[in-house]
């Protein structure tokens, strides 16, 4: 009994000479790459910021953040909008599009689509002073849609009943579990054309078109850069070398001027000393064979979308043409 008691009291005090020991390598660690980092790093000048809008389009905070940081930011003289993505929920968009048009007041705004700039990621791009988009980019999508699933036929191929209590006819619906009523989706249709409405007057306000041909234009289908040039959708062909030129021949910047890519910095991330100090840490620990967990952050999408994907056809579906 003595000797376990003694192994378990060893094994407490090598934990902490362990835990001791990480600790004091951090900060060595941390310090010497801040000393360093400090010594190489020097103060930017004047340059241009880019802002990379990939993937799904969300409402993100930090995003939001990085823009209002750049705005202040003195030694950038314009932000670059690089974006590749098909949208996304409609509130992301639209937290992106007042957050840049904010920006514009303070330093022009440019945008370069590359693969694709649709939907929620289209409105993004119309909060820039000018367009550029490749030949072959996919862009316009301007809509907005909510989808809703239907499994009736399948939980009466189990012999599956649902029922619920609900304070009114309209709550919680349409379900999954019963047919949609025409008053439920009545219901999502008004929700839609409003929001549809307002992307609408987007186009009309930020593309100088009158509403019927911003209209014609807004049916949900996707354009080439080159279409959606024609349509007076974006305002040019090329890619960031044509982007950053009109930003010199536009507001007198050098031709030459530097581009350098800003990032969100997420809620879970570390400084740049941080991270480089964690990483040897763990080289270090795992050379003794210890491993140490790593967190990895999630996300998820929701709501009102705007965002271009290939579709399934459904016996019902709410749409305004998106």
């Amino acid at each position: 009994m003595t000797l376990e008691v003694d192994a378990l009291l060893d094994r407490r005090r090598q934990a902490r000479r362990i835990a001791f020991w990480r600790g004091l390598a951090f900060v060595l660690v941390a310090g010497a790459i801040a000393v360093a980092v400090a010594m190489v790093v020097k103060p930017q000048g004047q340059h241009v910021a880019r802002i990379t809008i990939n993937g799904a389009i969300v409402s993100d905070r930090p995003l939001m953040q990085l823009i209002e940081k750049v705005r202040k930011d003195k030694s950038v003289a314009a932000i670059l909008l690089s974006i590749d993505s098909p949208g996304g929920t409609s509130v992301g968009g639209e937290r992106l599009y007042d957050a840049l048009r904010k920006a514009a007041v303070d330093k022009p705004v440019v945008a370069h689509i590359n693969t694709l700039g649709a939907s929620a990621a289209y409105m993004t791009a119309m909060a820039a002073d000018h367009i550029v988009a490749h030949r072959t980019s996919l862009t316009g999508s301007i809509g907005v849609l909510i989808q809703y699933g239907q499994v009736e036929k399948l939980l009466d191929t189990l012999g599956i009943e649902v029922d619920k209590v609900a304070s009114g006819p309209l709550k919680a619906e349409p379900s999954p579990f019963d047919a949609a009523s025409p008053e439920a989706v009545a219901v999502l249709q008004s929700v839609v054309d409003d929001s549809y409405n307002w992307f609408v007057s987007l186009v009309v306000e930020r593309r100088g078109l009158p509403e019927p041909e911003a209209r014609r234009l807004a049916d949900g289908r996707i354009y080439t850069g080159n279409q959606a040039l024609e349509a007076k959708l974006i305002d040019e062909i090329g890619g960031e070398e044509q982007a950053v030129a009109w930003l010199a021949r536009e507001h007198g910047l050098s031709p030459n001027i530097p581009v350098q890519t800003y990032k969100a910095k997420r809620e879970s991330d570390l400084s740049l000393t941080a991270r480089m100090a964690n990483a040897m840490i763990d080289r270090i620990f795992a050379a003794i064979g210890v491993s140490l967990p790593a967190i990895t952050p999630t996300s998820s999408v929701d709501g009102l979308m705007s965002l271009w994907h290939a579709s399934i056809s459904s016996d019902t579906k709410v749409k305004n043409n998106d």
